[in-house]
């Protein structure tokens, strides 16, 4: 009973198949050489549309692919407005140039990330801080810390006049 239905079921097989051969042909038989061979006419269907790119709108909401928990170094920081003068530089961008005595009160000259030189005062406001003290040794600014993970809101920054590379010469 097997074999049998073997036998019935690689028939039914052969005859599904194309090209399969059929009693009393040769399974490698070709039609004759002087018979023409006509393709068989392909459907012709219309050429599909090209789609239209995809363009992903935030629409403020946060980036997907950004880390919820690690903030690390490859962050970029966020876009900031441009602002002339001191109110555009942030307190990392700074660096202290000189120290000068302007009647009763110390004064700082300093350069920002375009190259330009800067005078600056005890209270004045720069992008992310303020300046909290001018000293004969450098700077002492508050600055706004960005971070909501965050305890404290504000840190202090040094800006040494002279950095440790210059006194090694």
């Amino acid at each position: 009973m097997r074999t049998f239905l073997a036998s019935m079921l690689a028939a039914a097989c052969c005859a599904l198949l194309p090209g399969a051969a059929v009693a009393g042909q040769s399974p490698t038989a070709r039609p004759a050489a002087n018979v023409p061979v006509q393709p068989a006419a392909a459907p012709q269907t219309p050429a599909p549309e090209p789609a239209a790119p995809y363009n992903y709108n935030a629409d403020g909401r946060r980036d997907p692919f950004l880390s919820l928990i690690g903030g690390g170094g490859d962050a970029k920081p966020a876009p900031r407005q441009a602002t002339a003068g001191l109110g555009g530089i942030r307190v990392d961008e700074l660096s202290v140039r000189g120290i000068m005595q302007s009647r009763e009160r110390l004064v700082a000259m300093v350069q920002g990330p375009d190259n330009r030189t800067y005078l600056i005062h005890q209270g004045d406001k720069l992008a992310d801080g303020m300046v909290k003290s001018v000293t004969p040794q450098g700077l002492v600014l508050v600055q706004d810390v960005n971070d909501p993970r965050a305890r404290e809101k504000s840190r202090e920054v040094r800006k040494p006049l002279r950095s440790p590379e210059d006194e090694k010469e």
